[in-house]
């Protein structure tokens, strides 16, 4: 039942008008509130409401022709309007179709499209400071330097002037105090200039023209349409569906670019605004609260035609939204694992479906449930076989570990070790890839074995020696290296064991001395600014030998890299991951897709102790098609996705025995359905996070059944969590850990 949460002052008339409510918490259900006498609401409009000691921002949701009488003389009414665009239509429904299918609150779904609410309604209003009246009378540096930035008489924010000359806030009131500056409030940040399509449209070759027709005719089509554009790396995918973003900017429409890491969007603004003349607007985390605020409201008002961003940007309130794609449409990074837990891929089709707009996904290595789409003609595939301008694809070569491995201690094999030497002498380019952040993966004691874990995770402590700090990847608790053991007080006994990309850059630093090294891993990044720094050093060619985590794999384009060594080409395969293989093959194809894009020939080393696998045989010989074959027909029979689903129900609490206990009795309360199979509760891989126990229940159907519905059903009767228990479902589960 719909309900306020404190009683209003005045009783409801006959003539009361009451609508439904979404406030931006974790509920699935609207309040009832009250439209005040001369305020006109209607649902989609962006209001704020008190909700018990606060006002939050929230959405009317629906009219209520037929409120709970016993409520009329406890609801509150609505206290004021933003002059914002409401949510239209295909985003309320967008909005209800992911809370029903992931189960999770509406009212959290939505938060997504408000930001959270902050910074909601008119641009504020800045003031600016101006070179105006008679100098001061004491001159310091600091207002000398204030004053020579201000010289020119424009009017510049405070706090920009401050910045540029390098001074305090305090110096610039300083001299608007004695009249030296004059404050003026800024002009409104004017909208974004609009990509002009037919800036620099390209020259493009024989083989893809046939897929720019397919994107153009597909951006014009104006309906629902899926497609794949399925090209090797290097065959020019980003330049070919610019057309069809070309087609939708000439149709006044708004393009949604979905990317699966905020660090491409740099480069790839770069080259968007090599095609069109402008750069996009970007929608991502990083942004400061006053740059997320105008792009909110620049995207609501249609005033910005092209939006790259990260997965959130899914959800903002497109005034006249005409095309989405999917670039990287395989990556990992397109699921949301907290708090709503969505794909963000299959959420972008499912809002293309809703709008009734073409939807373009992009890999050169598609996902299997992409592939299966296309072979079931689900999904149109647009092909790009062949690198642009005459590039050859990369040759992979094997190296067998078993046979001409490293020395003891080393992590570079020799025939790896030479071919970078070679490299480098040639003035080229060469990768070193290892997915393992940090120095090494465990530390421990020669002396007693005494292994550093994580207090209050089932995980051992990561080394990273540039922080000098022993860390925990799953809650973040840190610790400094100690000088002895605490176990057993042994100086000097503790060894790192294994490698990471720290460890291999001291290694790169001691074969080749003279060589530039750079590492480029996640928890090394202090800013974005600082990541688009470094890749544009790597592509300018001021580091000889890149050390990198999977952040090198994600679409980034160097001129001069030819050679790619991956250290351990096994490290995906051992976890069982039912998706374990496809991410393996994924990776390293992208990773090795890195090289010979511009000049010179490209080559890739797998260091492997399994040159027999599946994975590795398919790399080498370049045989996509088997490998594909082989993973879908696999699915297939243990009716994984996408011929089954899946679902995980994870329960966690701060005892063992009260998680185990509670697993057992939800497990005990599924209803039985002879299409569904409810496995567990088991431990999960991960059995302890940050001091939480967890245990696991897979929950597996066939491909047609409603795995939601039967959820919801299941959790309506099953005990409810107390106390510190908690249960966390996640339909469709990328992570098995």
């Amino acid at each position: 039942m719909d309900r306020s949460s404190r009683p209003g002052t005045f009783p409801a008339s006959s003539t009361t008008r009451i609508v439904d409510v979404q406030v931006p918490v974790a509920i699935g259900h609207a309040y009832s509130y009250r439209v005040p006498d001369g305020m006109e609401v209607r649902p989609g409009e962006v209001v704020t409401v008190p909700l018990g000691p606060r006002e939050v921002v929230a959405v009317v949701w629906a009219e209520n022709p037929a409120p709970d009488p016993r409520l009329h003389n406890r609801l509150k009414d609505i206290s004021g309007k933003l002059d914002v665009p409401p949510l239209k239509d295909e985003l309320r429904t967008l909005i209800d179709w992911i809370a029903n299918y992931t189960l999770s609150p509406r009212g959290m779904v939505m938060r997504m499209s408000l930001r959270m609410g902050e910074h909601l309604g008119p641009e504020r209003t800045r003031p600016g400071v101006r070179l105006s009246g008679e100098p001061p009378r004491r001159i310091t540096p600091a207002r000398r330097r204030l004053l020579a930035v201000l010289s020119d008489g424009l009017l510049r924010a405070k706090s920009d002037a401050a910045r540029e000359a390098g001074v305090s806030a305090g110096v610039v009131d300083g001299l608007v105090d004695e009249g030296t500056l004059t404050t003026e409030p800024m002009p409104p940040s004017p909208p974004p200039p609009p990509p002009d399509p037919d800036f620099a449209v390209p020259d493009f070759s024989r083989s893809q023209r046939a897929a720019v027709d397919a994107m153009r005719a597909l951006a014009s089509n104006g309906t629902f349409h899926a497609a794949l554009l399925d090209g090797v790396t290097g065959s020019g995918k980003t330049e070919v569906y610019f057309e069809a973003v070309a087609e939708t900017v000439r149709r006044g429409r708004q393009v949604l670019i979905l990317m699966p890491e905020i660090a491409l969007t740099g480069q790839f603004r770069d080259r968007f605004a090599a095609r069109f003349g402008e750069r996009p607007l970007e929608w991502h985390s990083e942004l400061t609260p006053r740059n997320r605020a105008r792009n909110w409201a620049a995207i609501a008002a249609g005033e910005a035609q092209v939006v790259v961003g990260a997965r959130s940007a899914l959800f903002l309130p497109y005034a006249s939204l005409g095309l989405i794609i999917v670039d990287e449409e395989h990556d990992q990074a397109y699921k949301q694992d907290e708090g709503v837990r969505y794909h963000a891929r299959d959420m972008a089709v499912v809002r293309a479906h809703i709008a009734k707009i073409p939807i373009v996904l992009a890999s050169a290595t598609p996902s299997v449930e992409s592939e299966v789409n296309a072979r079931k003609g689900r999904y149109q595939r647009i092909a790009l076989t062949s690198r642009f301008g005459g590039q050859h694809l990369p040759r992979i070569e094997l190296i067998d570990l078993r046979r001409e491995g490293p020395s003891r201690g080393r992590f570079i094999s020799p025939r790896l070790a030479a071919e970078i030497g070679s490299a480098i002498e040639r003035r080229e380019q060469a990768l070193l890839f290892l997915n393992r952040r940090g120095y090494a993966p465990l530390t421990l004691c020669r002396g007693c074995g005494h292994r550093f874990a994580c207090t209050i995770c089932d995980a051992w402590l990561v080394d990273h020696r540039f922080r000098e700090r022993l860390v925990c990847h799953h809650c973040g608790f840190s610790m400094p290296r100690p000088p002895r053991c605490p176990h057993c007080a042994a100086e000097q006994s503790l060894v790192a064991v294994g490698p990471g990309v720290e460890r291999l850059q001291e290694e790169a630093a001691a074969l080749f001395p003279d060589a530039r090294t750079m590492v480029l891993s996640s928890d090394l990044i202090t800013s974005i600014e600082t990541m688009r720094s470094e890749l544009n050093d790597i592509a300018e060619g001021r580091v000889d030998i890149i050390i990198g985590t999977q952040l090198v794999a994600k679409g980034h384009h160097f001129p001069r890299l030819n050679l790619v060594g991956v250290v351990d080409a096994d490290l995906g395969l051992g976890n069982g991951d039912p998706r374990a293989a496809e991410r393996t093959f994924q990776l390293l194809n992208q990773v090795i897709g890195r090289t010979g894009r511009e000049t010179g020939h490209g080559i890739g080393y797998l260091q492997t102790h399994q040159p027999e696998h599946p994975v590795m045989k398919a790399l080498v010989a370049g045989d996509r098609e088997a490998f594909y074959a082989s993973e879908i027909a696999a699915r297939e029979r243990a009716g994984y996705p996408p011929f089954g689903r899946l679902a995980s129900l994870i329960i966690s609490a701060g005892e063992r025995p009260s998680a185990e206990s509670f697993a057992r009795r939800i497990a005990a309360a599924a209803p039985i359905d002879e299409r569904i199979q409810v496995l567990g509760p088991a431990e999960a891989p991960l059995a302890l996070i940050k001091g939480r126990y967890r245990f696991r229940l897979l929950v597996k159907s066939a491909r047609g059944v409603d795995l939601s519905g039967y959820l919801r059903e299941w959790l309506a009767s099953a005990p409810k969590t107390k106390g510190n228990l908690k249960l966390e479902v996640d339909v469709d589960p990328q992570s098995f850990l």
